[in-house]
């Protein structure tokens, strides 16, 4: 498999080496919240890490399931639960073999996606689709943090630079309505950026 291993997300939290981690809610994510755009539904939240979101979900009433594929994120992810006395499913996946019992109303995708070596987007974007119900929607923030070898061909992550044109060609107008820009763009304790896009599945 390109990209990073289990092993590698594994030892970053057994290590706590977790520089994309905000200790707290995607603030994009309360928005979603607070707008309405997001509502109680059935939910998943792929690489979920620290569980945040997953707490801010389950809180509101979301029937929620977690994925990640370190045991150590998961781990993470239900002492997180327990402290807030909520709960969700959470499952140690392979988000690019797993399928959910029956389709879902939507996906948060924050950190799944740009944690993936590029070489495993389209497949990634075809379980999305699959996982999605007709008309449910996809909630996602694309990293934005080209890096200087882009120019000369390097693929260079985790986290990979999700190119808003990438993008639109992954997660294409035949099976995805998108939204007209501008997105909106989310600071990120990283020092770089997410464009926050909400996607809706066409049948």
């Amino acid at each position: 498999m390109a990209g990073p291993t289990r092993e590698f997300w594994q030892d970053k939290f057994n290590q706590g080496t977790t520089p994309w981690d905000r200790g707290a809610p995607s603030p994009q994510l309360e928005a979603w919240l607070a707008d309405g755009s997001l509502a109680p539904c059935r939910i998943a939240v792929p690489g979920c890490g620290s569980g945040h979101e997953v707490v801010a979900l389950a809180a509101r009433g979301f029937a929620v399931t977690a994925l990640d594929y370190a045991q150590a994120a998961v781990t993470r992810t239900q002492a997180a639960l327990a402290a807030a006395g909520r709960h969700a499913e959470v499952v140690t996946a392979d988000v690019l073999a797993w399928r959910p019992a029956q389709p879902l109303d939507a996906v948060y995708e924050q950190t799944c996606l740009c944690a993936l070596h590029p070489d495993h987007w389209f497949a990634y974007a075809q379980q999305l689709h699959a996982w999605i119900r007709p008309g449910g929607r996809l909630f996602a923030l694309f990293m934005q943090g080209a890096r200087k070898g882009a120019a000369e061909g390097f693929v260079e992550g985790p986290p990979y630079h999700c190119d808003i044109h990438a993008m639109r060609a992954l997660f294409d107008a035949t099976h995805w309505d998108w939204p007209k820009p501008p997105y909106g763009r989310v600071a990120h304790p990283m020092g770089i950026g997410e464009l926050a896009v909400i996607l809706t599945r066409r049948a």
